[in-house]
């Protein structure tokens, strides 16, 4: 008990210490929380002002990049007569090609022409030797004439049948006309009671039965004529089958004497005796020497604007020539299509095969316009956009354009750019991210 009474004192004592000292009256207060609308607000507002921040830094400049003058071409926007044509290189070649194709292979057995030869129509170039062919143009020969051997047996028989059909009505006419005087001789001796009665009535029946067996004669010579002659015709066709078929075979046989079709000048003649040339090979080419023609590739982006008619033209030794496409082939090969020009009027002198001619295709009419330089800048933007140089030369914008047509030197502009602007058309490879860029000096 005693113990307990001093520590209840020991305890008074220390809080009336404290409580004169101040210690009890310091406490921890709770710091107060934000509501979660009040915050999600907070957040919007500072999200919306990054927004407008992020727009207005944009509409002053957006990304930007430090570039030098030298790395740059700069062009103005000038006005002038716009030629809408296109350079494309040509080559010559011959006007008219026939090519030597071999229907049936075989070996070279004779050349008789060197290559490069001038050649006449008819003359012989190469002899070829396929005994297999052979073989079987004299095994076919053989059975076309079995066949029409048997053909007119059958026509001789059919032709036999036909005449015996007439031998038998003319022996039929004549029984009846001898049956029909007897049997007016019997009437005249039976009125005067000179003959037998019995006598008239054979002839008459044997008369009634000549009368019906010429009627059944009749209808089997109608009936087999009939169908002598549609077996006739289609004996006739058949034949005329078999001899062209014999005819088509004599044809392949003689394509084995290779001759030149047509006069010219024959190239590409590459075979040796003994060579083993394959069905349907080519042997070469017989091209005429004096009319040529052009042959060009076209980028395949003036598919549309390329038309057959179109006139290009070209300079040679100081005088002007003119050409006209002629064919247009639609095969678009690596990007490119081809097409073939005619001349018109004289053609230049000593051009030859092979020879490369620059012309100048014309695909529209000229006409004013505000012109740039074509530029390598087309290949980046697709002539939608460009970077713009400003009145002081400091800095170049992006902008929007609209571009028409092009030539080798010149591109016509239809919106988005005024006279006397400039603009860069050297490539935007290394900054068409870029809004804006700075030119500085070297």
């Amino acid at each position: 008990m005693e113990l307990i009474n001093q520590t209840d004192k020991v305890t008074s004592r220390l809080t009336v210490a404290n409580a004169k000292s101040g210690v009890g009256m310091d406490r921890a207060i709770a710091k107060k929380k934000l509501p979660p609308r009040r915050l999600a607000t907070a957040v919007a507002l500072v999200t919306i002002a990054a927004l407008i921040g992020w727009y207005l830094f944009e509409q002053a400049g957006g990304r930007s990049l430090v570039i030098e003058n030298s790395r740059v071409v700069i062009s103005p926007v000038t006005e002038g007569l716009f030629e809408d044509f296109i350079p494309i290189r040509t080559r010559v070649t011959p006007r008219k090609t026939v090519f030597l194709d071999i229907i049936e292979g075989g070996q070279v057995e004779q050349r008789l022409v060197d290559d490069g030869a001038m050649v006449k129509a008819g003359d012989l170039i190469v002899v070829l030797n396929n005994t297999s062919l052979q073989l079987d143009v004299a095994r076919n020969e053989a059975l076309v004439t079995e066949q029409l051997n048997n053909m007119r047996t059958i026509e001789l028989q059919l032709e036999q049948n036909r005449l015996q059909h007439k031998r038998n009505l003319v022996e039929l006419d004549y029984q009846i006309k001898r049956l029909n005087r007897q049997v007016e001789r019997y009437s005249n001796l039976d009125n005067a009671g000179v003959a037998a009665r019995s006598q008239l009535e054979d002839a008459r029946d044997e008369l009634e039965y000549y009368n019906n067996l010429r009627r059944v004669t009749r209808e089997s010579q109608a009936t087999d004529a009939r169908l002598q002659e549609s077996q006739l015709e289609f004996l006739r066709t058949s034949g005329n089958q078999l001899k062209s078929g014999l005819a088509f075979a004599q044809k392949n046989l003689d394509g084995l004497n290779v001759r030149a079709p047509v006069d010219g000048k024959l190239s590409g003649l590459d075979v040796e005796v003994g060579q083993s040339i394959p069905r349907g090979g080519r042997l070469g080419q017989i091209d005429d020497p004096y009319r040529f023609k052009l042959r060009a590739n076209i980028d395949e982006f003036y598919l549309g604007r390329v038309d057959l008619g179109q006139s290009a033209h070209f300079e040679k030794d100081g005088q002007q020539y003119e050409t006209t496409i002629s064919k247009i082939y639609p095969q678009v090969s690596n990007g490119q299509f081809e097409v073939d020009l005619l001349f018109i009027g004289d053609e230049p002198k000593g051009i030859r095969r092979g020879q490369t001619i620059q012309v100048r295709l014309t695909l529209g009419d000229s006409n004013s316009a505000l012109l740039i330089p074509n530029g390598a800048f087309f290949q980046d933007t697709g002539g939608n956009w460009m970077f713009v140089v400003g009145a002081d030369g400091s800095e170049a914008v992006k902008r929007n354009v609209r571009l028409g047509r092009r030539n080798s030197r010149y591109i016509e502009v239809l919106d988005g750019l005024e006279l006397g602007e400039e603009v860069i058309t050297s490539p935007y490879s290394s900054f068409k991210e870029m809004d804006r860029l700075h030119l500085t000096e070297d």
